[in-house]
């Protein structure tokens, strides 16, 4: 693995740029990932790499290989759309049920939360590194809250088994440091939506709410290609 753009040392930081190498092709499926090497090539120590392959396997991204060490798995384009697809419905049923149901005060509490960092992140009209790991959390806050405010484990189970296909769950950011303004258009249009699905919640307005869930899912996959159109859609945010 041939040096790169060192992330922040934070585990998150490390997540993200392994996924993003992953995305686009400098980490090939079948490739070998051994901690040290990785850690080298990355400016980081071992610890955030221990993590973050930990992570990435759980993601369906990596597969162990033997006692020592990943690699890479072999996914398809169908692969990561069909998973996205079951997500974006299994949240969306969950929004549909907490707009029926009426949001608790600490439910509304926290998505409003999330929804006044995510401003706090876009208000300086641009990103920065540690920007990535923070949106990450914020935004995984966010999914969680609303899939975990149900009154049934059902689809939070049904999302956690699917959690472990490619680039499916919703804190599944692969943003690319070298095109940080184009990460930030993709951003706002992912705070919009947060802002549009709690304004939806809030109204209890169920079929809407469903409908912007299963939309807001796609918003990596199918939306870069407006902030550059010479690139291939990719599993990058949501």
């Amino acid at each position: 693995m041939d040096p790169i753009e060192a992330p922040s040392p934070d585990s998150s930081s490390v997540v993200a740029t392994l996924r993003q190498l992953i995305v686009n092709g400098r980490l090939a499926a079948g490739e070998r990932l051994v901690e040290i090497p990785v850690a080298a090539a990355l400016g980081v120590s071992r610890t955030p790499v221990r993590l973050a392959f930990r992570t990435l396997e759980q993601e369906g991204l990596l597969e162990k290989a033997g006692k020592r060490g990943y690699v890479v798995r072999r996914f398809s384009e169908a692969d990561v759309r069909s998973a996205i697809e079951v997500r974006g419905t299994l949240e969306g049923l969950a929004a549909r049920h907490l707009a029926e149901r009426g949001m608790t005060d600490a439910v509304r509490e926290t998505l409003a939360g999330c929804i006044a960092e995510g401003a706090a992140v876009l208000a300086k009209g641009f990103l920065v590194d540690e920007d990535i790991g923070r949106w990450g959390r914020l935004n995984k806050r966010f999914h969680d809250t609303l899939v975990d405010a149900q009154d049934s484990r059902v689809i939070a189970d049904a999302i956690a088994r699917n959690n472990h296909l490619p680039f499916a769950s919703a804190d599944s950011l692969a943003l690319d440091r070298a095109a940080l303004p184009s990460e930030y258009q993709k951003l706002r249009i992912a705070q919009l939506q947060h802002q549009l699905v709690f304004d939806a919640l809030a109204q209890r307005e169920s079929a809407r709410v469903e409908m912007l869930m299963r939309e807001h899912a796609w918003v990596g996959f199918r939306y870069g290609h407006l902030f550059d159109p010479a690139s291939a859609p990719s599993p990058a945010l949501s």
